[in-house]
């Protein structure tokens, strides 16, 4: 059976951005007579708001969807920290105290995320007294995991490459668990077959998959679509203030009719779908 899902984060209102991702999602799994499923990831501090998450249902209900919806990220914190429990009984995981301007100061790489790690804390080099993120040894990790591969719909088979990553937070210091180990081991719980999310979200699949391997976890199918963007290009996005769907739900907009516009590829005035089709690395 194919299970696809949508996965919002209550951390600001839904826009067209996200309708276009939850749609996708949603009429595949009904073609292949299959599941939707809603998740909400909530484990973002005091930026998630259960209000937003209500207000999530009400925005894909006026759109005309149905899903099953299954437990939050917040009911599954057990399930992260034993994974990285797992992780660190391995040799995988090793504590660091850098801050965000420490790693930029001293990074010579960029990655998919920014600025690449440059192990300061590897090794066991930490600075006593301050808090402490878990990150993975990649190239630990892949040695052991070996050559890997997975398969986007559209893009065909690819080589996992986790490394232009480099070493990854799993354990945050201001969250139970990063979006990398959270997604992977959730979509894992909830029996996803195929993960449908945006091309901003390409790469990522590279540290999954590892992830997946590392922890004996099924692999699904990736489907990764095109973006809905400005006219300058930018994809849509609640830091740049994207019109809401709660604001055109509450306006009296028909939803299934802007649902039904934007399968057809008809998007309102300053929207367009992204046509850029190259997949990262």
């Amino acid at each position: 059976m194919t299970v696809t899902r949508f996965a919002p984060s209550p951390n600001g209102p839904l826009h067209l951005g996200h309708a276009w991702s939850a749609i996708v999602a949603h009429d595949l799994a009904r073609r292949c007579g299959g599941r939707f499923l809603l998740r909400i990831e909530d484990i973002d501090g005091a930026r998630s708001r259960p209000e937003l998450a209500q207000a999530f249902r009400a925005d894909l209900a006026w759109l005309g969807l149905e899903w099953v919806e299954v437990p939050a990220q917040s009911a599954r914190l057990e399930s992260y920290e034993a994974a990285a429990e797992r992780l660190r009984d391995n040799g995988l995981l090793y504590a660091c105290t850098c801050t965000r301007t420490e790693i930029a100061a001293a990074a010579t790489e960029t990655g998919p995320d920014g600025p690449i790690y440059p192990g300061t804390c590897r090794g066991g080099r930490t600075t006593p007294g301050k808090r402490v993120a878990w990150r993975l040894d990649v190239a630990r990790a892949a040695a052991l995991a070996g050559p890997l591969e997975w398969r986007d719909e559209r893009a065909g088979a690819q080589r996992a490459t986790p490394e232009i990553f480099g070493d990854v937070v799993l354990m945050r210091k201001d969250a139970p668990a990063s979006y990398h180990l959270a997604a992977t081991l959730d979509d894992a719980a909830d029996g996803v077959t195929h993960v449908t999310r945006g091309m901003d979200l390409f790469a990522a699949s590279h540290v999954h998959r590892l992830l997946q391997a590392l922890l004996g976890l099924p692999v699904p199918v990736w489907r990764h679509h095109p973006l809905l963007v400005e006219a300058d290009g930018r994809k849509l996005a609640k830091s740049r203030g994207s019109r809401a769907l709660a604001e055109r739900r509450l306006a009296g907009d028909h939803g299934p009719a802007l649902a039904a516009a934007l399968r057809a590829g008809r998007f309102p005035a300053g929207v367009r779908l992204s046509e850029d089709l190259h997949c990262p690395p």
